[in-house]
C-alpha cells in the first residue's frame, strides 16, 4: 500500500483526487487543506508521498517541498497543477521533488506517475523538463518573496513587517526584481515573474 498525503486547498479537487486514488486500490490517500496542514500532518504520521498543488494558502507545495528536503524527511514528492511552465517546474526539480504532473493529465497518468516515484523513479513530462533547463530564474528567494507580496497589494511598511525586514530593505529588494526583470514597475516585474513561473 502507497501512503499518500494529499495537499490541496480546493476543497473540491481535493474530494475528487482522493476518490479518484482511492478507487485504485493500492493507495492509502489522506488530506490536507494546504501546505501547512500537510506540514503538520507529516510530524503526525509518515507517509510515502506528498502529493501537492502548488499554489495554497499559508504554504505553497513548492515551499512545502522546500521545507521537506531542508529537512531530510523520507518522503517523496509529487506536484499535480495546471501549471505547465518551466519556471514552477525548475524551482520544484531544484526542491528535490520527484514528479510533476499536470492537472488536465488523464486520470491513469496520476496514479501511474505516483507509482513510479514509490518505486523510486520521477515522472515528469519530458517536453515540460526539456524547456525548465532553457531559461534559469533571475530572482533571489527573498526577492521572489517580496514581489509576490507586492503583487498580492501590499504595501513596503506591511512588506517590512511580515518580514521582518526595514522598508528600505523591502524596497531594494524590489528594486532588484524590477532590474532584473528588465520592467518598469513592481506590477509589471509581478506580472511577469508569474507568467514565467517564478512566483
Amino acid at each position: 500500500m502507497i501512503r499518500v498525503l494529499l495537499a490541496e486547498d480546493q476543497a473540491l479537487v481535493r474530494g475528487a483526487l482522493a476518490a479518484l486514488l482511492g478507487l485504485e486500490g493500492d493507495f492509502a490517500v489522506t488530506t490536507a487543506a494546504d501546505g501547512e496542514a500537510a506540514w503538520q500532518a507529516l510530524q503526525q504520521q509518515p507517509c510515502d508521498i506528498v502529493l501537492t498543488d502548488i499554489e495554497m494558502p499559508r504554504l505553497s507545495g513548492l515551499e512545502l517541498a522546500q521545507r521537506i528536503q531542508q529537512q531530510a524527511l523520507p518522503v517523496k514528492v509529487v506536484i499535480v497543477t495546471t501549471f505547465a511552465r518551466a519556471g514552477f517546474l525548475r524551482r520544484a526539480l531544484d526542491a528535490g521533488v520527484r514528479g510533476y504532473v499536470l492537472k488536465d493529465a488523464p486520470a491513469e497518468h496520476l496514479a501511474a506517475a505516483l507509482r513510479r516515484v514509490a518505486a523510486g523513479g520521477r515522472a515528469i513530462d519530458p517536453e515540460l523538463a526539456v524547456a525548465a533547463w532553457g531559461e534559469s530564474d533571475p530572482l533571489t528567494d527573498r526577492e521572489r518573496q517580496v514581489l509576490r507580496l507586492a503583487g498580492e497589494g501590499l504595501s513596503a511598511g506591511d512588506i517590512a513587517t511580515q518580514l521582518h525586514l526595514s522598508q528600505g530593505t523591502v524596497r531594494n529588494y524590489l528594486s532588484e526584481a524590477i532590474g532584473k526583470l528588465g520592467v518598469g514597475n513592481r506590477i509589471e516585474a509581478y506580472r511577469l515573474a508569474r507568467q514565467q513561473g517564478w512566483l
